[in-house]
């Protein structure tokens, strides 16, 4: 029987004859692939920067909210979060 290197080898010589027939063609396929890819992207880009550019920015009304931390202010008191 075949040893685990003679099967090795064989399998390499059988990827590289498959490889030979269908390389280009996957090569090919790649290429379309990323350059469809990256016009897709490039229209993403587009439409969003478009889609910011034409509406005017919204006012939410609501509460501010700032974070609490424990650091103290510089004068000496803690901060709470609250105005």
């Amino acid at each position: 029987m075949f040893g685990l290197s003679e099967l090795a080898i064989i399998l390499i010589v059988v990827i590289v004859i498959v490889l030979a027939r269908k390389g280009p063609e996957l090569a090919r396929n790649a290429g379309k692939s990323a350059r469809i890819l990256k016009a897709e992207a490039r229209a993403m880009k587009e439409a969003e920067k478009q889609q910011q550019t034409d509406m005017p920015p919204r006012i939410i009304r609501g509460e501010t909210i700032q974070a609490q931390t424990d650091h103290p202010h510089p004068d000496g008191h803690r901060d709470t979060g609250r105005p």
